[in-house]
Formats: structure tokens, C-alpha cells, sequence
């Protein structure tokens, strides 16, 4: 079962690699990935059907937090866009040099996805590159790098990104430590891709002609819908913390206020026939397929999580790069396992990945010491792993949230990023990496370090 669940996984994400010289559309086939895996296990599986049953619930449940909060999200950044109100923001943008504005967009990504989340992130700041840059594909250059600094951004905040607030809600990190260790890291992840990129870039671009659908949206409005908006976005993790409810019902709570708002300013105010927009003209071009695409492959994802299979992987590589003596970790083989599990997280949803490690590695369980090892509360291996996770992400298009709703929105092609981006969102992950190991392994942790690194002798020589 186990071969052919991992096999069909394997040619469903090629087929979604090869969405454009296939031909076929990469929803449909996430989706039929979705359901095939599932029906797949069911019929292998020697379990009643209640209990399969109860597994794909459980799972569409989780799914489906992710599903509302994207469309929560999309419509609310949408519903700005309708008002016209990030022409407040580009109007303040005057700059036309590439490589300033590359700048300006990568370091205003990174830090308002601390606030807010990666994915929402992404798709306020498309929102935004639309307004500002006409061609596609110098757009898609500029999309890329949302993508790499919106992921480095929520990697250094608790409340940035899934995987982190996974860590921060069961303990594993604190507040104050998290940001700490991991913000430098995560500054270099994103600022080496943008300096490598900048050199390449010469001249002016070119910004789209502003569409005038013969009525302007008073200024009033544009700033009213711009501020609600924001305020929803940010309201999130508040609303969160306050509340200790999924973050999907903020958002959700943050468009019904909206929604409520725009249908009253709407009612009141028309001029020669025209009608301010509300959600319902809104959600008429929203991207559904993008949403539909996320259903689909979260789903296959949870599929293998439940086979046990992304729990045999952690196991497999605690195996492999951990030595524990009497439920102590020895050296720094957890480096390893890290770095890896970031590099998976741009195939396999990083959130699941993050689930089954959280599961093997119990912090407040001294009783199966002797059984299992043990990684105290800020232990490096936590925070570390708040980093792999989140920035590495990026190293496919679909490896993360921001870079599936960014592919959504800008069409952007798989091939296209793997080419132009994938390598130098691969530079950015290491080197980050390797200023938290170095920022974190004293000079004399450090000699203790590399006598434990046997399962890599090559990398001995370059870390002496």
C-alpha cells in the first residue's frame, strides 16, 4: 500500500509540475490526486470504514480551516482592490528603478508577514504588484521574491506562519526566544536571493495604464475600505489569541464586518447608475480553482500523514542522524534533520511534516526518556525547525501557502519558478541556515558539534 500510495503521490505532483506542456489544468489533477490516494488507502486499509471515515473527516476539517481562511482572505484583499484602495499605497511608491523597488516590496513583505501570515501576505502584496508593474513576466520575477520573503517573514514570528504557531501554541518556543534566534536567520534567507537578483536587474519598469471605468471611487471610501481591510487582516491573530479559536473565524469575522459595511456605503451612495461594489460582486471573481486546488492537494498530503507514512520519514531520519545517550541528544545531528525536513516541506504540506515530529519528540514527557529523545522548550532544535519549515517553503512553488495563492493569482507557470527562482530560494534557505547553526553553536559547542557529525564526514572539513 505504501509503494502505491507514494507512487500515484509522486506522478500527481509531476503532472501538476507539467501543467502547461500536459495541458491539463493543475486543480483537476490535485483534485483526482486528492481522491485517488484516499480511495486508494481505503481499499488496502483492513479497518472498518467508520474508522476511515472518521480519519477523512478529522482531516477535511483541517483542510478546510485553510480552504475559508484563503477565501476569507482573497475576498477581503479583493474587495480593497474593487475600491480602489491600494492606489493609497502605490501612489506612495514612486520609485520606477527596479532594484529599489525590489527592495522596497521584499522588506515590506517580510515584515508584514510577521504581522499578519505568510499567505495573506502574498496576496496583498500581488494585489499590490499589479498596480505597479505592467509587464507579466517582470511581474513573476517580483511575485518570486514575495513568495521567498513572505515565507522568511512568518518564520521568525509566532504568529507568521502555520508551522510556527504550531510550536508556539504547544510550547515549544516562546515569544520573546523565537524571534530572537530566528530573525537574522530569516533576514539573510530572504535579503541573498534579492541582492543576487538585484545585479541582474537594469532600468526602469514600466507601470499599467490606470483602468478608468468612467467612475471614481471617492477618496473617503478608498480609505475606509483600505483601513477595514487591514484592520480585518491584522485582527486574526488577535482575534486568535483572545480567543484561542481557529484563525480561519477571524478572518471570516473580519469579511462579515466588511461585507456588512460596504452593503450600507453601497445602498447609500450611487452616482449615474453606478454602484459601489459589495461582496457579492466581489466573490463573482474571486479565484475559485486556486481554492479548489488547495482542497485537493492538502488532501492528498493528509492521506499519507494518516498511512503513517510522513511518520515513518520523521522516524527514518531520527534513525539515521540522531545519537542518544540516557534520552539526551548528542551532538548536532537535529542540524540535519531540520535542514531536511525544510527541504521536504516544498513537496510535502510542511504542516503535517511538523505535526508527526512534534508527536515523536514529547517535551514534557520525562517518563519515556530513556525511549524517545527529548528537546526542552526553546531548545534549538525547535527553533530551528521554525525555520526550516517556513523558509523552505519556498524552494517550489507549491511548497507553501503563499506560493500556491501567489501561483493562483499571477498564473505563474511551475517550470517558470523551478528555473528562475527555485536556486536562489535554495541559497537563501542554506545560507540562512547556516548563520543560525553558527549564531547558535558556541566555539566550544562547536568542537563537540563536528565530533558527532560522523554520519557526514564531508561536511567536517567546512565547518573546522
Amino acid at each position: 500500500m505504501v509503494v502505491t500510495l507514494v507512487t500515484i503521490f509522486i506522478i500527481g505532483y509531476a503532472c501538476i509540475a507539467l501543467e502547461h506542456p500536459l495541458k491539463v489544468n493543475k486543480t483537476a489533477t490535485a483534485l483526482l490526486l486528492g481522491v485517488l490516494v484516499w480511495t486508494i488507502y481505503s481499499m488496502y486499509h483492513v479497518i472498518p470504514s467508520t474508522e476511515i471515515s472518521e480519519h477523512l473527516i478529522e482531516n477535511l476539517g483541517e483542510t478546510a480551516e485553510i480552504v475559508f481562511f484563503l477565501l476569507g482572505a482573497m475576498t477581503i484583499v479583493t474587495l480593497i482592490e474593487d475600491y480602489q484602495g491600494f492606489r493609497i499605497i502605490t501612489d506612495k511608491i514612486k520609485t520606477t528603478d527596479k532594484r529599489k523597488l525590489l527592495w522596497i516590496i521584499s522588506i515590506l513583505t517580510f515584515f508584514l508577514s510577521a504581522l499578519l501570515d505568510n499567505m495573506t501576505t502574498a496576496i496583498v502584496m500581488v494585489a499590490l504588484l499589479r498596480k505597479l508593474i505592467a509587464d507579466k513576466k517582470e511581474r513573476w520575477l517580483y511575485a518570486g521574491m514575495v513568495i521567498l520573503a513572505a515565507n522568511a517573514g512568518g518564520a521568525w514570528s509566532p504568529i507568521g506562519d502555520v508551522t510556527t504557531i504550531m510550536l508556539w501554541i504547544k510550547g515549544e518556543v516562546t515569544t520573546v526566544n523565537i524571534i530572537v534566534k530566528t530573525l537574522f536567520a530569516s533576514l539573510v534567507c530572504m535579503a541573498v536571493p534579492v541582492w543576487i537578483l538585484c545585479r541582474k536587474l537594469q532600468g526602469d519598469i514600466v507601470r499599467p495604464e490606470e483602468e478608468n471605468s468612467g467612475v471614481e471611487v471617492p477618496l473617503r471610501f478608498r480609505r475606509m475600505v483600505l483601513i477595514m481591510g487591514v484592520c480585518a487582516l491584522v485582527f486574526v491573530p488577535v482575534f486568535k489569541t483572545i480567543t484561542h479559536l481557529p484563525p480561519y473565524l477571524g478572518m471570516l469575522f473580519g469579511l462579515s464586518v466588511l461585507w456588512v459595511t460596504t452593503e450600507i456605503v453601497s445602498r447609500k451612495y450611487s452616482k449615474e447608475n453606478f454602484k459601489l461594489p459589495t461582496a457579492v460582486t466581489t466573490l463573482e471573481h474571486v479565484d475559485v480553482p486556486t481554492i479548489l486546488f488547495f482542497l485537493g492537494i492538502l488532501m492528498a498530503v493528509s492521506c499519507l500523514k494518516v498511512a503513517g507514512i510522513l511518520g515513518g520519514l520523521a522516524q527514518g531520519l531520527n534513525d539515521t542522524f540522531l545519537t542518544v545517550q540516557n534520552g539526551e541528544v548528542v551532538g548536532g545531528g537535529f542540524f540535519i534533520i531540520d535542514i531536511i525536513i525544510g527541504a521536504l516541506s516544498s513537496i510535502v504540506d510542511n504542516v503535517p511534516l511538523v505535526a508527526a515530529v512534534q508527536g515523536m519528540y514529547p517535551v514534557t514527557d520525562p517518563a519515556i526518556a530513556d525511549f524517545v529523545p527529548l528537546f526542552g522548550v526553546n531548545h534549538p532544535f525547535w527553533e530551528f525547525l521554525a525555520y526550516c519549515a517556513g523558509t523552505g517553503g519556498s524552494l517550489l512553488i507549491i511548497g507553501s501557502a503563499a506560493g500556491v495563492a501567489v501561483m493562483g493569482m499571477e498564473k505563474i507557470d511551475f517550470i517558470w519558478y523551478l528555473k528562475k527562482i527555485s536556486l536562489l530560494a535554495l541559497v537563501g534557505y542554506l545560507v540562512g541556515a547556516a548563520v543560525f547553526i553558527l549564531m547558535d553553536v558556541t566555539l566550544f559547542e562547536k568542537v563537540d558539534f563536528l565530533k558527532n557529525m560522523s554520519c557526514i564526514p564531508m561536511l567536517q572539513p567546512m565547518l573546522c
